[in-house]
């Protein structure tokens, strides 16, 4: 039973805050927290909080060098987090890559469908750049101005799902 609630919570959380983000470009602390609250509540009526701490660390770790660099705003980086305590350690880093990969196309298909694939590819080369170099010089960030910017919340909504149920995650 408390898997079948799990399900429902996730999911309702996830598309939520996809859905939140993208008609407001916006995702309400109300909801990561409580989505944060949920994912450690369901873990301890599973006695398996300590799994969903170590995954939120680990999500929250990725999420603030990705907000270092100015690829992902302060909402993103609390919305992977609460995701990273519902996957747990042992799901995260192939829950964060599924997200990476619904980003990424996510990406792809909104600058195709505006024409702007060039500036993708320049934007991208950017951010490596800026990684490689931990962000000494002039990257764009979310906050250059004239940057493209996507609602991150409905790939990480999607690459979570995807991940969730695709793999048969369990608490």
């Amino acid at each position: 039973m408390t898997q079948v609630v799990a399900d429902v919570t996730l999911t309702t959380f996830v598309c939520t805050a996809a859905w939140l983000d993208w008609a407001t470009s916006r995702i309400p602390n109300w909801l990561t927290v409580g989505g944060l609250a949920a994912a450690l509540l369901l873990r301890a009526l599973d006695y398996s909080v300590v799994h969903g701490l170590e995954g939120c660390g680990v999500a929250f770790v990725v999420a603030l060098m990705l907000y270092a660099l100015g690829a992902v705003g302060g909402g993103d980086v609390k919305l992977l987090t609460a995701v990273g305590a519902f996957l747990g350690l042992s799901e995260v880093a192939g829950g964060l890559a599924a997200i990476a990969v619904a980003g990424a196309g996510f990406a792809l298909v909104n600058v195709i469908r505006r024409g702007l694939l060039p500036l993708l590819v320049l934007n991208t080369f950017d951010l490596l750049r800026s990684w490689s170099t931990l962000a000494r010089g002039r990257a764009s960030t979310l906050k250059s101005p004239g940057v493209l910017t996507i609602p991150y919340g409905v790939p990480i909504a999607a690459g979570t799902l995807f991940w969730w149920f695709g793999q048969g995650v369990r608490l």
